[in-house]
């Protein structure tokens, strides 16, 4: 099963389950999910392929959301859902897959399409960093920085670098090779999922337009649409109060 980081303890409210984005820990997620779990049981998972969590040969969105619903076996149920890109993607299948298992969906700034957005650029750097020379985070950072210039993007990466260990906590190999499944959309999702769902993304990212909003409608009916102006991609890093209240009130409406 997948490694969980538990966050608060259970109350006469749904569990969250958080599953994060492409190279990404439940350990981004720690200071949301601390905050969010004042109300509340807060679930944080590594998703497979990242952080302690088993590494294996596939990375799908079917195996994905097959390990999320094994980890809602443990939890109270129906519980809610939030996904951030990849994890978001994973977190759609999951409801549209096993719908009595999910309250209420929040997907954070993805779409259930295909995208060009390729990382292979990421993977490639990280693969080139020798990550058994460095004993300081600094020091890795630096030899990064050659290859990727964004500092916060660096910043984000070397999280998932395991200095004690001289190793990434990442896949690598997998996650290059799945990269295609990785950046598109399963055909073979069919259904809807009738409950509340929270499309919430950043307004100055691209992953969520509006011609994505037929397709959306089309497997969560009751989707609601909602921006966090001046943020990106990563909108809970980013704007990290606007998205838990956007959270809050969303799953408590």
């Amino acid at each position: 099963m997948l490694n969980t980081v538990f966050h608060g303890d259970p109350s006469d409210l749904p569990p969250l389950l958080i599953a994060h984005g492409l190279f990404g820990s439940a350990r981004n997620w720690s200071v949301i999910a601390k905050r969010l779990s004042d109300a509340r049981q807060v679930v944080c998972v590594d998703m497979r392929n990242h952080g302690d969590s088993f590494h294996s040969d596939t990375h799908g969105y079917a195996e994905m959301a097959g390990d999320l619903a094994e980890v809602l076996t443990t939890l109270p149920r129906p519980a809610d859902v939030l996904g951030h890109s990849m994890g978001g993607k994973a977190a759609m299948v999951l409801a549209l897959r096993h719908p009595d298992a999910v309250r209420r969906l929040i997907v954070a700034d993805i779409a259930p399409v295909a995208y060009s957005h390729t990382q292979m650029h990421l993977i490639e750097a990280m693969r080139a960093l020798p990550a058994g020379d460095f004993s300081r985070r600094g020091e890795a950072d630096a030899a990064l920085a050659q290859s990727v210039e964004d500092p916060g993007v660096r910043a984000f990466l070397l999280q998932s670098l395991d200095l004690t260990h001289g190793r990434w906590r990442l896949n690598l190999d997998t996650l290059a090779r799945e990269m295609p499944r990785i950046l598109g959309w399963p055909s073979d999702v069919e259904g809807t999922f009738a409950n509340p769902a929270l499309f919430l993304s950043g307004g100055k990212s691209d992953y969520v337009l509006p011609e994505h909003r037929p397709a959306i409608r089309g497997l969560f009916p009751k989707a609601r649409f909602a921006r966090l102006p001046d943020a990106g991609h990563w909108l809970h890093a980013e704007k990290p109060r606007d998205f838990e209240a956007s959270v809050r009130a969303f799953l408590t409406a």
